[in-house]
């Protein structure tokens, strides 16, 4: 008899182990396109990928990781905030055991609020496959902890959705007349993305999110990708940056009022333009020598193309604000997350990220 209470005590002592790790640290869970992609496209038939060099050259393995980033990106850079490992991505055959109780990114590159954006990248997935991906990973959570436990971690988690850039700049703005750009008008457009992301949002909560960082689009036009193609001196693109400052105000809009139709702060808005526009109109205050030109490219503010091993690149990355001719660099995303932790609320709303941690370490 000793030895089976020796045995239930030893039960008892790993039940309680696994319990502690699903407690300690928060679930963070990670859904959009390539600023938040973390590798899933290296699993998929598609060119929308980053598994080449010079990708990953400041990342601590200095290899190409499938990263949009010259290091870590911004999901890295928010799991590094709350003490968190970095959550893997779904598709990596890594993800198996007790790495399910970190969370997951389902996020993949090229994709949009709408399914017709990206079309060209082919095998991407879509929200509504990310989406089914996240309840494959909530059945086999279960599987692991328990259905009750799992439901706890997916409600007491952190989410970040980053959507909408891509279907400006891959759709609406792809070519000079698209078939988007003939069916609407810029604002008509918005309006109608608006709509369609908040079925998105709304089907999120169904799945069982309860606290979701929803970033706004950046400033499309100021891009490097964007100057090399449609700026003739190096100034931001009117049509996109008007773009994205209608989107982004409806954007917080309908985040507020999904707040008010769930009784609970369940969206918080992130102004991603304004945080991307601080260091852009002013480099040299954030220790940058130039926001205009990539790090990594070809022609034009290195805009051109895409960022490959035969590309020009600089040798110092913390002094470029962009790393490629689309995404910012690692050091310009570490004061994006400075910002969501600590940003004020016309950077986000209704709260930043340290009040939040603060008010469900309460719960």
């Amino acid at each position: 008899m000793p030895s089976m209470r020796i045995v239930l005590l030893m039960v008892a002592i790993i039940c309680s182990k696994k319990l502690k790790l699903a407690e300690g640290a928060r679930a963070f869970f990670v859904f959009g396109d390539s600023l938040v992609d973390s590798g899933n496209n290296n699993y998929l038939p598609t060119t929308a990928r980053a598994d080449s060099p010079p990708y990953g050259i400041d990342y601590p393995t200095h290899r190409p990781t499938g990263r949009f980033s010259n290091g870590f990106n911004l999901p890295d850079l928010i799991s590094q905030h709350i003490g968190s490992e970095p959550t893997l991505p779904y598709l990596s055959p890594q993800l198996t055991g007790q790495k399910l109780l970190v969370g997951a990114n389902f996020a993949s590159a090229g994709i949009g609020i709408l399914n017709d954006t990206g079309i060209q990248f082919v095998g991407i997935l879509r929200m509504f496959q990310q989406f089914a991906l996240f309840q494959q990973y909530q059945q086999r959570l279960s599987a692991e902890v328990g259905a009750g436990e799992a439901q706890r971690i997916v409600n007491g988690a952190l989410v970040l959705m980053t959507l909408g850039g891509n279907d400006f700049v891959n759709n609406y703005f792809v070519t000079p007349i698209s078939a988007r750009s003939r069916q609407f008008t810029v604002p008509q457009f918005c309006r109608y993305l608006i709509s369609e992301y908040r079925k998105i949002l709304t089907r999120l909560f169904e799945l069982g999110a309860r606290r979701v960082l929803v970033t706004g689009t950046g400033p499309l036009g100021c891009v490097p990708s964007q100057l090399a193609t449609r700026s003739r001196n190096g100034e931001c693109v009117p049509e996109l940056q008007q773009a994205a400052q209608i989107f982004n105000p409806l954007l917080v809009q309908m985040t507020r009022d999904l707040n008010n139709q769930f009784g609970s702060d369940v969206f918080v808005a992130v102004n991603a333009f304004q945080m991307n526009m601080n260091f852009i109109n002013d480099p040299q205050r954030f220790g940058f020598v130039t926001s205009k030109i990539a790090c990594c490219g070809q022609g034009r503010f290195n805009g051109i193309g895409l960022c490959t091993p035969a590309s020009n690149l600089c040798p110092n990355r913390d002094v470029y604000a962009f790393w490629d001719p689309y995404h910012p660099s690692q050091r310009a995303l570490g004061f994006i997350v400075r910002d969501i932790f600590s940003g004020t609320s016309d950077l986000m709303s209704p709260m930043n990220l340290t009040t939040i941690m603060a008010m469900d370490s309460n719960i």
